[in-house]
């Protein structure tokens, strides 16, 4: 059963057509809505509604493809890291994805998250689940949780910084370059056990600090 206006889509295609034509919109950056959509996927104004109700809906379904589209990204012609080395190219492609598509980007963590939308929190999990494997095949003695947060708020950092003018971006291996320099730099910080400070002297009750009146 056709569902278009004038398009020509088939139950079932509609769907992919109007992703396809929000992505690409959102892209280009031209301002949409459901309607503008339908009217440049050329189908009737009604027809986003069988699959959206709103516009937040549409914009999850898009960070949800944006999710699979990084962590294809991260994982396509490459193994589980095996180095830091390897952990800093993650890194690299992390922040080049932003780079690249800045604007689903600030759509796929600009907003909070929406927990009521299964598929989102299964994307964005996803996307963690891999960060953790990947610091679990690296050092898997460590709390690749806390490992895997770190890593992540490193090349997140990374990202906006550079997306909002924060680091210069003249060039993709400029930028490359100081992603792998800021990973490396965290993995050489010394091991050794920061000296203990010695605690305030105990002072009897009623007594002032220096430099105080109160």
């Amino acid at each position: 059963m056709s569902t278009s206006a004038k398009g020509g889509y088939h139950h079932g295609d509609l769907r992919a057509a109007l992703l396809s034509t929000a992505m690409r919109m959102l892209e280009s950056g031209e301002t949409f809505s459901l309607r503008a959509i339908a009217r440049n996927a050329g189908v009737s104004p009604t027809a986003p509604y069988r699959h959206f109700p709103d516009r937040n809906a549409l914009e999850s379904a898009l960070a949800v493809q944006g999710f699979g589209d990084l962590e294809h990204d991260l994982t396509d012609g490459r193994d589980l890291p095996t180095s830091v080395a390897d952990l800093a190219e993650f890194g690299v492609t992390y922040v080049d994805f932003a780079m690249r598509r800045p604007a689903l980007f600030r759509l796929m963590f600009g907003n909070p998250c929406d927990n009521s939308d299964d598929e989102r929190v299964r994307a964005a999990n996803a996307l963690h689940e891999l960060l953790e494997q990947a610091l679990a095949n690296v050092v898997p003695e460590s709390d690749t949780t806390a490992l895997a947060c770190a890593g992540w708020s490193l090349a997140h950092g990374l990202a906006f910084l550079h997306l909002d003018g924060k680091l210069p971006a003249d060039s993709p291996e400029e930028v490359a370059d100081r992603v792998r320099s800021a990973f490396l730099a965290m993995t050489d910080i010394p091991k050794e056990r920061a000296p203990r400070l010695k605690p305030p002297a105990a002072r009897h009750p009623g007594q002032r600090r220096r430099g105080t009146d109160r």
